[in-house]
């Protein structure tokens, strides 16, 4: 079984900089394409980043490019997502996801992720 756990949201001002972090158990993690998404109040959940399993290639919605990186370290069954210049629009819980092999065009689909997390919040006040 696979679990994850994020941690490292929290209330930070427009501007400012948080990284988030999510812990994954289980000895499949470096073979896994994984995932960051985000639901704010209202709204449908939506994707934010993905990582390829060799870490080769990365995939950002539009809204976060240029702000946020994602990365992970296979040693540590650890994937990051740095999130910098934040908005209050980027207000919502964000979840880490692992998924199974899936094409690019996959990426930032919900339905290729089989397990995710409990979401951290994040607040950006302006």
């Amino acid at each position: 079984q696979v679990q994850l756990v994020e941690s490292g949201g929290g209330l930070v001002q427009a501007g400012g900089s948080l990284r988030l972090s999510c812990v994954v158990s289980g000895r499949t993690f470096s073979r896994r394409p994984m995932g960051w998404f985000r639901q704010a109040p209202g709204k449908e959940r939506e994707f934010v980043a993905a990582i390829s399993w060799m870490d080769v290639n990365t995939y950002y919605t539009d809204s976060v490019k240029g702000r946020f990186t994602i990365s992970r370290d296979n040693a540590k069954n650890t994937l990051y997502l740095q999130m910098n210049s934040l908005k209050p629009e980027d207000t919502a819980v964000y979840y880490c996801a692992a998924g199974r092999a899936m094409s690019s065009s996959d990426y930032p689909a919900e339905g290729p992720y089989d397990y995710w997390g409990q979401g951290t919040q994040v607040t950006v006040s302006s």
